[in-house]
């Protein structure tokens, strides 16, 4: 997640994907980028907001 900037499509299949994972598995996901610039990366605030909050629930985070 970072590499280039998701379109609204984008942002929203992968709004899709967190959610139906939310709670019923693992995910791994890496990103170059700080979860304070996933509004601009996203096009949406609100969507990326949503998004974090499913991820980081009970997220193990490994900076590096």
């Amino acid at each position: 997640m970072g590499y280039l900037p998701l379109d609204g499509l984008g942002s929203n299949l992968f709004f899709q994907l967190i959610s139906a994972r939310y709670e019923k598995g693992s995910i791994i996901l890496t990103s170059n980028k700080s979860f304070g610039e996933w509004g601009e990366l996203m096009g949406d605030p609100v969507l990326a907001t949503a998004v974090l909050d499913r991820l980081l629930h009970h997220a193990h985070i490994i900076n590096i």
